[in-house]
């Protein structure tokens, strides 16, 4: 018996959560019309910040990006997931689930970099509004944003390097809805620990030191605001920081909670639970707050949308091929 539980395994299979298929059915259906809805609202931006000249400002730049990312972060991982609720599980060979663990880890880590980066633009902008243009250049913006990329696709490198020399033994039932570094550790024949404590303290580096830059822009921003004489001035910009900083919590809470710590040595219907909200929910929250409760994206947007019949055409197309 232990050396059938200790044979070496080509695939993993992905178990998601075990439910009748009713209940799958309508987590598919739920996590389709998320996904469908996040790709669409992405592409949206994009497409209003590129289109309107008004909007070729370091704020949209760095928005667009965002967006570019959040479209890739959110297609990591989902469509993986849609197979696990469908089929009641989903197989993928150990290459493609360290490709996929990279790539979730990469643009993860990326989001959190453009999010310190968007925050210290929006500091910039409210609290040091006169020496803003001097000091947030398009070349500024362009190295930030540059910088924001390498730094996500490096930072997971070296540990999934670590990871892809490991070798895996049974059981190869993953309890998650994709290759989380956790399940893919747990299910390593030999001794995995650098592995484990690279992934935890980098995670934990990256994590904490964009949470910590993110939060301090936040509470220069609020004090800033907390001075505008006008009552009206401050309760709008309470809305729109607000709501910013909600979606930011929401997220960084999430991921805090399952990876600023040391792998555990078993899974949890939490950490999968948790792990839906960073990896489905705050994708689709982030369009609708950080973009489109914008009133310049929403009067670009309109403006396109009774000028160009093309534009109209193509969005209608993309709807209908993403069903």
């Amino acid at each position: 018996m232990e050396s059938a539980n200790r044979s070496m395994v080509k695939a993993f299979i992905i178990l998601g959560f075990p439910a009748p298929l009713q209940l799958r059915m309508f987590f598919f259906t739920l996590v389709l019309l998320t996904y469908v809805l996040t790709v669409t609202a992405n592409v949206i931006i994009i497409l209003v910040i590129k289109a309107n000249r008004k909007l070729q400002r370091p704020m949209y730049y760095f928005l667009g990006n965002f967006s570019f990312m959040e479209i890739w972060y959110t297609t990591s991982t989902v469509p993986k997931m849609l197979e696990t609720f469908l089929m009641g599980g989903s197989t993928i060979s150990v290459e493609g689930c360290i490709v996929q663990l990279y790539l979730f880890f990469a643009l993860g880590s990326t989001e959190c970099f453009l999010l310190a980066t968007m925050a210290y633009d929006r500091y910039l902008a409210i609290c040091r509004p006169l020496h803003y243009p001097a000091l947030m250049t398009l070349q500024v913006t362009t190295w930030l944003v540059i910088a924001a990329w390498m730094g996500g696709f490096l930072a997971p490198l070296v540990p999934i390097i670590l990871i892809s020399q490991l070798s895996f033994c049974e059981p190869k039932e993953i309890h998650h809805f994709f290759c989380d570094a956790g399940p893919l550790l747990r299910r390593s024949c030999g001794r995995a620990a650098l592995s484990s404590t690279l992934v935890s303290v980098l995670a934990s580096l990256v994590i904490l030191s964009s949470c910590l830059l993110t939060m301090v822009s936040y509470i220069f921003i609020i004090s800033t605001i907390l001075r505008i004489p006008s009552a009206s001035g401050r309760q709008k910009a309470f809305s729109t920081c607000g709501s910013h900083l909600a979606v930011v919590v929401i997220y960084y809470a999430t991921v805090i909670f399952i990876y600023v710590r040391p792998i555990p040595a078993s899974s949890s219907n939490l950490d999968t639970v948790a792990s839906v909200f960073y990896a489905v929910v705050t994708p689709l929250l982030n369009p609708m707050i950080y973009s489109l409760r914008n009133k310049e994206v929403k009067d670009a947007l309109k403006k396109l949308m009774s000028s160009n019949r093309v534009f109209m055409k193509s969005i209608s197309t993309l709807i209908m091929g993403c069903h």
